[in-house]
């Protein structure tokens, strides 16, 4: 049998593969974006509850109305935009599916897809396994800042979506109010949906506020917003997020939906509705983020690494030039085999293999294991 693959470069993501070296060399793993402390307990008894209950046959399409009148009222929370829970709001098998979804509901053969690099790494291959263009744009280094007269010269006739992810995974930073009204100009007008990816959306420090799309009424007109509770209560194996858009929007998005996953875990989402009514559960991550990323720079602030600053997420980037001249990738490896710590490499995120001597630690862990890793960090 001959197959013919539509996506020939693409094998197993970086993740997968730094995650199984860590286990193979029993190193510690700071490579992976997953908490390796619990949940909230009360989080899991309501989830027994609900189960107890029999909730455990199908849920609806879109999601349960529960949930999905919580998410209209976090939005509304946190960025003052009223989103309708029937129409407006669908929940997803994690924030990667509502992505995979959007694109595959809106790109065609040869439409373009502007995209900021580093990037991560769903969005690629989903554009091009519908047959899509994907056109990368650097941020510009050092500071992974948006330029934005770039973005204005890559847009053309064939531009159907831009992509943005704030706050930005793999580099921390986040947009600005400058940014998000600079992006607004220049998809005002035209035929182009831009894809907001949010997953960490509550975690930007330093009391600057996230600029959601949600926050500027004719962009939002015009946008998806990509979330995830996998960060926001701190189970990313429960793989549950949402999409909010306009109904127009939201209406092909569902076409698409359907038969992708049709619906996700009943008792999971009862839970989180629930959960979330307490606001403090989101409103407050950010200072639990920020004091993990603050112990983290503390720790590690003696070594010969140079810290690279982190506005948002729960990761952080380290500079390693002081120290070795190697390619980031084999750093990764020699720093995982033989030191006993894994991180990810900052050019598997670029098209072009764009090397600045960056690694990519997640701080979303234990202050021991962070303690544990710094000794590791402060000895090279």
């Amino acid at each position: 049998m001959q197959i013919h693959s539509k996506l020939p470069n693409i094998g197993t993501t970086i993740f997968s593969t730094m995650s199984l070296l860590a286990r193979q060399h029993q190193a510690i793993n700071l490579s992976q974006g997953f908490p390796d402390f619990e949940c909230s307990p009360v989080l899991l008894q309501m989830t027994q509850q609900h189960m107890k209950a029999g909730f455990n046959q199908y849920a609806p399409m879109q999601g349960v109305i529960q949930l999905r009148e919580r998410i209209a009222e976090i939005l509304e929370t946190c960025y003052d935009r009223s989103y309708s829970p029937d129409s407006e709001i669908t929940v997803t098998a994690g924030a990667t599916q509502g992505i995979y979804t959007s694109i595959a509901a809106f790109i065609n053969k040869e439409d373009e897809v502007i995209v900021f690099e580093p990037a991560y790494d769903c969005y690629m291959p989903a554009i091009e396994v519908h047959g899509g263009i994907p056109i990368a744009v650097e941020l510009s280094y050092p500071g992974f800042f948006i330029n934005w007269q770039k973005v204005k010269n890559k847009i053309s006739d064939k531009t159907r979506m831009i992509i943005i992810n704030s706050p930005h995974n793999p580099s921390a930073t986040v947009l600005t109010h400058a940014d998000l009204t600079e992006l607004e100009n220049c998809v005002k007008g035209k035929n182009i949906i831009v894809l907001s990816d949010e997953v960490y959306e509550h975690m930007a420090f330093d009391e600057k506020p996230h600029q959601s799309v949600a926050r500027f009424k004719e962009l939002s007109e015009q946008s998806l917003i990509v979330s995830s509770f996998g960060k926001t209560v701190h189970t990313t194996g429960w793989k549950i997020g949402y999409v909010a858009g306009p109904k127009e929007l939201m209406a092909e998005f569902r076409k698409v939906h359907q038969f992708l996953v049709f619906a996700v875990n009943h008792p999971f989402q009862l839970a989180l509705a629930d959960f979330l009514a307490d606001q403090s559960t989101y409103l407050q991550l950010k200072y639990f983020y920020q004091q993990k990323r603050d112990l983290f720079q503390k720790l590690i602030s003696s070594s010969r690494f140079t810290i690279e600053p982190c506005a948002g997420t729960y990761f952080q980037l380290l500079n390693y030039k002081k120290i070795s001249d190697e390619k980031d990738t084999d750093f990764a490896i020699h720093l995982t085999k033989e030191k006993k710590l894994a991180s990810v490499p900052l050019s598997v995120f670029y098209t072009a293999k764009t090397d600045n001597k960056l690694l990519r630690f997640c701080f979303a862990k234990k202050d021991e294991t962070l303690e544990k890793a710094a000794e590791i960090i402060n000895g090279l």
